[in-house]
């Protein structure tokens, strides 16, 4: 993403009510993927410079037409040469310097002072050729652009964080817990640290301990096998469904032994497993159920959001997740009090009050600059996840008759959490796509079962057919919520010509 900060100049250009050259310009920038910014330093100084009669208000430029203020630091001051003749563009360059990605300052002044070589400026001749040499490079997952366009609102929660000091259990952690609560219409939401530390504590608060045995999929991230690895369970594999590749319940009651203690069903790639299935079986066999929701934050399964589908859901924020934080952050969902009790109290090392230790607990406790951001990005994750829902729809309209792409049943809604379809000859198609700069990613190359880790469960290729199949051709391509229809067309015609 290229920025532009604007200098007060062409901001009273483009606030101007005679047509000009300026104006003219950025109409034609407005199409290029630019984001553009107006210092707050100069915003006392456009006060005083903007005559009703000839311009329009300052409020105009910010509506509609992607501008959003720039925070100017205070430490910045400091940074400014004691000789420098324009302090107030110095600091212009300062703050743009505090962008992530390209960042360029419009101005029309000659002798415009920038303290910063990196920080290059100039006329709207300037901007078209750094413009020419622009490459919007293919993200596989756009933080950058997410970072940008929120930006003011995770300043100000964050700001506020600052301000009042609570870096752990500060009122953001009790705030966010009760709006992720309302979202996925869960009794209690518990939040710790990380998405691994919700699969640990959920299966801690069912009471899993050596011995135990707890089924679950062979085609996922590691987390939830290591997990109960690390209780001295035993995670027993059961195969998956070759279309949503979620466990496939018709083959649970073959898996369930004696020493089965739970099951721990994951959703993948974005849509649901089928838990209406999962927690009939499970039920005759009085048996919990942990929804890993990691990838579904968001999606539904028979009209009820993902994270309230069994007894205790878990989901990570990991920043690539659609519900991203700025690092790891996780969360825990139940309908049932006493398991919502169990797993506050373990997360905070056992304690049911300061120094009273219940049980045996760990430290996991979601800082609260962490809660703060997710806070602000809660806000707009819905519009979020619908540009998300847009970008792979119309990845399904490019790549219809081409490839295996996504199958969502039709009691499900996804989240794309990745958008993943299955080729032959995988691995050469990866790379002939990486040779034209577009980056792909395999999940999960290869099944838990076959890990090394797990090689004393002597479980060898063809134990779990499907899961083996699937991993070698599954293929995740770029998504995120500000891919536009001419990058995804590139992406598309890239691949089909590989094909």
């Amino acid at each position: 993403m290229l920025n532009i900060v604007l200098d007060n100049d062409v901001v009273l250009d483009l606030l101007s009510l005679s047509k000009n050259d300026t104006q003219h310009t950025f109409a034609r920038l407005q199409k290029s993927p630019i984001h553009f910014w107006v210092s707050c330093c100069v915003s006392s100084l456009l006060e005083t410079q903007i005559n009703t009669a000839h311009h329009k208000p300052l409020t105009a430029l910010f509506d509609g037409n992607n501008v959003q203020w720039l925070s100017s630091l205070a430490a910045h001051w400091s940074e400014i040469p004691a000789n420098c003749p324009n302090k107030i563009q110095a600091l212009m360059s300062l703050d743009a310097a505090t962008l992530p990605g390209m960042t360029i300052i419009w101005s029309n002044n000659l002798d415009f002072t920038s303290v910063l070589p990196d920080i290059e400026w100039g006329d709207h001749e300037f901007v078209y050729g750094m413009l020419a040499q622009y490459e919007d490079e293919t993200s596989f997952a756009d933080l950058t652009s997410q970072q940008l366009l929120q930006r003011p609102m995770l300043e100000k929660y964050l700001f506020n964080v600052l301000k009042h000091g609570q870096y752990v259990g500060g009122p953001e952690i009790e705030e966010l817990e009760s709006e992720l609560a309302a979202y996925v219409d869960a009794k209690h939401c518990v939040t710790v640290a990380s998405g691994t530390d919700a699969l640990l504590v959920a299966l801690m608060a069912i009471g899993v301990k050596h011995g135990d045995e707890i089924i679950t999929s062979p085609f996922n991230f590691i987390a939830s096998a290591e997990m109960i690895a690390l209780l001295g369970a035993k995670p027993v594999f059961a195969d998956i469904d070759p279309n949503t590749y979620t466990l496939n319940p018709f083959l649970l009651k073959s898996a369930t032994k004696f020493k089965t203690k739970a099951i721990v069903a994951a959703n993948v790639f974005g849509q649901c497993a089928d838990f209406f299935a999962i927690n009939k079986i499970a039920n005759q066999y009085d048996l919990p159920v942990i929804e890993d929701a990691t990838q579904s934050f968001g999606a539904s399964y028979h009209n009820r959001k993902s994270g309230i589908l069994s007894a205790i859901s878990c989901t990570s924020f990991y920043p690539s997740q659609p519900l991203g934080a700025y690092g790891e952050a996780g969360a825990c969902f139940t309908n049932d009090d006493v398991l919502a009790n169990m797993m506050r109290q373990i997360r905070h090392h056992g304690q049911n009050k300061r120094y009273h230790h219940q049980h045996i607990g760990i430290s996991s406790r979601l800082n609260t600059i962490q809660a703060s951001l997710l806070l602000a990005k809660l806000k707009h994750f819905p519009e979020d996840l619908e540009a998300r829902l847009q970008v792979a729809e119309t990845y399904n309209r490019l790549l219809e008759g081409h490839v295996k792409t996504p199958v969502v049943v039709s009691h499900n809604t996804s989240v794309y959490s990745q958008y993943t379809i299955e080729v032959n000859h995988r691995n050469e198609v990866q790379q002939q796509l990486q040779k034209q700069g577009i980056t792909t990613m395999i999940h999960y190359p290869i099944p838990i079962h076959l890990q090394p880790v797990f090689a004393s469960f002597d479980q060898s290729e063809g134990s779990f057919p499907v899961a083996e199949a699937v991993a070698r051709r599954v293929l995740s391509l770029p998504i995120h919520s500000y891919l536009s229809e001419e990058k995804q067309t590139e992406i598309v015609d890239a691949l089909i010509s590989v094909l």
